[in-house]
């Protein structure tokens, strides 16, 4: 298998690279180089730059403003996103309910919703996890009972990321009770300007304010915002994971963490000299820059299977991706934290938060990136995946 990129392939690559560090504004992306938490016209400024290049969802069908893009160019693009520190696109917009609602959504609610969901006109978020159905998805509670033209929906949901920001939810409910767990549910778009609708934070162990819990209370939802067929909602879901694991190994984020350690590294005094004179410490990021490699050749070769692959039925491959690259990702943040030493140590509350160095964000990023070896399917579901897909067990 040849994995080396064509002179076309090369050429896009300078161009995406080119692109995202002359347009995206330096300060947004210093934000995500350095750990700090972004503000909603962060997102929506970067998103909107994005989508008038027509990059925002390359990945969805051209009619709706994809670009056709073969896998290899998906993942030049994401690669060099990642590297560049621009903050990825919205991703309960453009790679969880956008591609629902291409795919199985009537007409009427693409030109409704997708143009809006690309511009980030309108921020959405996931209503799937709920306290008692977060692993085992399929026992979800929330339900939505038919009322002439309304649904009318009771229950909660939680680990609801950025949902502060949110106008629209995505929702999977329950409207077949009597059904086997995964045939009675449905998938719902609701308004969270509805009457009925409460949000309530979740401050994480970073002291951020990201995950939220939501209430619905007697809230009723328009019929026509019902995607797809009554009860049909967990093969939407599904599909809707498969689109949410795309990339999830993040190759291109942690190389440019791995970047910033060894920059950092020479300028962080240790003993007689800095940081990098220190052995022990370069063998670490050497360590972590040659398994960062064998990840990327790994993707590659999932990424070049991809053409060959029935587009419905995720590549367990992918699995062997996540696991590793959530690993990565917490071994870059690891670095940092050793880098920044005491000044990672929680600080008081500042007047002026962006007058706070690196340091101060190393720890709240290196706790927040626990996380990753859970969402998207823990890394003890994907071995499973892979003992049972690859394996044969």
């Amino acid at each position: 298998m040849d994995l080396r990129f064509t002179q076309e392939e090369a050429d896009f690559r300078q161009e995406v690279r080119t692109f995202f560090r002359t347009e995206i504004p330096a300060e947004i992306r210093r934000k995500i180089s350095e750990g700090r938490s972004l503000a909603r016209e962060d997102y929506v400024t970067s998103q909107r730059i994005l989508n008038a290049k027509g990059w925002a969802v390359p990945h969805w069908p051209k009619e709706w403003g994809g670009q056709d893009w073969d896998p290899i160019r998906r993942y030049i693009f994401m690669e060099e996103l990642m590297q560049a520190a621009v903050p990825l696109p919205l991703q309960f917009n453009c790679f969880m309910v956008g591609p629902v609602i291409a795919a199985f959504g009537n007409e009427e609610q693409k030109k409704r919703f997708l143009p809006r969901i690309a511009n980030l006109d309108d921020w959405w978020c996931q209503g799937f996890s709920e306290p008692g159905a977060g692993s085992d998805l399929a026992s979800l509670k929330t339900k939505a009972v038919r009322d002439g033209d309304h649904y009318v929906v009771d229950g909660q949901k939680t680990w609801t990321t950025l949902g502060q920001y949110a106008d629209w939810i995505f929702c999977l409910v329950r409207t077949d009770p009597a059904a086997k767990k995964q045939a009675g549910i449905s998938f719902l778009l609701i308004d969270m300007k509805t009457p009925g609708i409460s949000v309530r934070p979740i401050i994480t162990i970073d002291g951020r304010h990201e995950v939220n819990e939501v209430f619905f209370d007697s809230v009723r939802v328009p019929v026509e915002n019902l995607v797809g067929e009554e009860n049909k909602g967990w093969d939407y879901a599904k599909f809707l994971l498969a689109n949410e694991r795309t990339g999830i190994a993040r190759i291109g984020l942690t190389k440019e963490r791995v970047a910033r350690v060894k920059r950092l590294a020479k300028e962080t005094p240790a003993g007689a000299g800095t940081m990098w004179d220190e052995p022990d410490f370069r063998s670490r990021v050497a360590s972590l820059e040659v398994e960062l490699k064998a990840l990327e050749i790994t993707q590659m070769r999932v990424v070049s299977a991809q053409g060959r692959r029935d587009a419905s039925k995720p590549d367990p491959a992918s699995s062997i991706l996540k696991i590793k690259g959530s690993e990565l990702q917490q071994m870059a943040t690891e670095l940092l934290v050793e880098l920044a030493g005491p000044l990672s140590l929680p600080a008081p509350v500042a007047n002026d938060v962006d007058a706070l160095g690196w340091e101060a964000f190393a720890a709240p990023t290196y706790l927040n990136t626990r996380k990753v070896s859970i969402y998207g399917g823990s890394n003890e579901i994907q071995r499973n995946v892979i003992a049972k897909a690859i394996l044969g067990l």
